[in-house]
């Protein structure tokens, strides 16, 4: 029986502002979840909070590269240092964000460790770089490039791990299918993807079973799962920075979550991208928690 640790990592340090002069809410996600007793629910260890720096982009301009990089620099390795010692501890962190950018400190965490494989469960792929974008920028559509050595060394090469993943033991399910254009990349890097109608197509349990049998290859000490609030269809989660159509259904997310978390070699959870500030009934939080505790309850 694993043992579960919530730990918050309320960070918006990788998203752009949603109006002049805000902030992304997102970094009110982890107390929403916790308002629907998640940790309690779970049966879960209390982690504690893992406290970033202020949301500060100075005078960032387009083309200066990511925002916020020295913060996220010093997070990704704080927040590195607490998944490490509850993943080494035997334990299961289940992290709640903050916006994708906190991916970088469990991938960080985990190359310490050894070689381990990403199961990102998002509506897009983050894979924006310098070499196929000009838009550099915001972190939290950038973490998987990150992660896997593409873009500045100040984040892509932390503590001289970089690339913190390898390209072949990342994998995609739930991209929609509105952005295969944006895919070839990862397909002649040799990454899976698995988008909504793929998903649909197979079913997502079988999906999942396959991945899990492939983060099962030699050399592969195991997996982390990362869980964006935006692969869901807006109309039934409308609380993300990038609504768009054609998502899954909470039946299929917890469809394709159950045989990821139950598999022995995953190792830990993020969660990301839900903001309530966009949620005034609290109706899309209410889900989202349903939704992991589910996939939980059946691994």
């Amino acid at each position: 029986m694993r043992t579960l640790v919530v730990l918050d990592a309320p960070s918006n340090l990788g998203l752009r502002p949603p109006a002049p002069g805000t902030v992304p809410g997102c970094y009110k996600l982890a107390g929403a979840l916790r308002e629907q007793r998640l940790p309690r629910r779970l049966g879960a260890r209390e982690g504690g909070v893992v406290v970033p720096p202020r949301y500060d982009r100075g005078d960032w301009q387009e083309g200066d590269g990511v925002f916020n990089a020295t913060a996220l620099a010093a997070y990704t390795v704080k927040l590195a240092d607490r998944i490490e010692h509850h993943v080494r501890a035997g334990e299961f962190p289940v992290v709640l964000g903050g916006d994708c950018s906190i991916q970088l400190g469990a991938s960080l965490a985990l190359r310490r460790l050894g070689r381990y494989g990403l199961a990102a469960v998002d509506a897009s792929h983050d894979f924006r770089h310098p070499g196929n974008s000009d838009r550099i920028g915001a972190a939290g559509g950038e973490e998987v490039a990150i992660a896997t050595g593409r873009g500045q060394a100040d984040l892509s090469d932390l503590e001289g791990l970089g690339p913190y993943l390898r390209d072949e033991d990342v994998r995609f399910f739930g991209i929609r299918d509105a952005y295969t254009d944006d895919t070839a990349e990862l397909a002649a890097l040799k990454m899976p993807v698995a988008t909504v109608g793929d998903l649909r197509a197979e079913s997502p349990d079988a999906v999942a079973r396959a991945a899990v049998e492939a983060f099962g290859a030699p050399g592969l000490d195991g997996f982390w799962v990362h869980l964006d609030a935006d692969v869901l269809d807006p109309f039934v989660m409308p609380a993300v920075d990038s609504p768009d159509p054609d998502g899954l259904l909470p039946g299929e997310l917890e469809l394709l979550l159950r045989p990821l978390l139950a598999a022995p070699r995953c190792v830990g959870l993020n969660i990301t991208i839900y903001d309530p500030d966009l949620d005034p009934d609290g109706a899309a939080g209410a889900l989202l928690a349903d939704l992991v505790v589910a996939a939980f309850a059946q691994s």
